[in-house]
């Protein structure tokens, strides 16, 4: 079974029901059978747009508890110093920042799929398939 990587998009997907990839990203995170992985950055992004952007401070534990589940799963990678230079080479080919290119670098590192809603530095891109491809 491959391992899916979320990146912090696709775990904040599944918790904004306006998200297109709402459902999607929903049964990822419910399905007891698939193997998930995140980064560590995870747990700082996804609570920073819990609190900045919705505005919804109740949501933290949550979102949380999910990584935490993750981190039993499938894991919860640490951003290493090797890691973190590959993301740097992929965002200097890709133009891309690197907080997106780290979790593509995981993803190539691990031999994991990455699972993203961003269209814009990683899909469009062919870093990352959306929720449900």
């Amino acid at each position: 079974m491959n391992t899916l990587l979320l990146d912090a998009s696709a775990l904040l997907a599944a918790f904004d029901t306006e998200d297109r990839y709402h459902r999607e990203a929903r049964k990822i995170i419910e399905d007891l059978e698939a193997s998930v992985a995140t980064l560590d950055l995870a747990r700082y992004e996804t609570v920073n747009v819990a609190i900045r952007a919705w505005q919804k401070p109740d949501l933290v534990p949550t979102l949380l508890a999910v990584i935490d589940r993750i981190d039993d799963d499938g894991g919860v990678l640490p951003s290493t110093a090797r890691l973190i230079q590959l993301a740097a080479d992929l965002a200097v080919e890709h133009e891309i920042s690197v907080y997106d290119a780290t979790y593509a670098a995981a993803a190539i590192d691990s031999g994991s799929r990455l699972i993203s809603c961003d269209h814009r530095d990683l899909i469009s891109k062919n870093l990352a398939q959306p929720p449900g491809q």
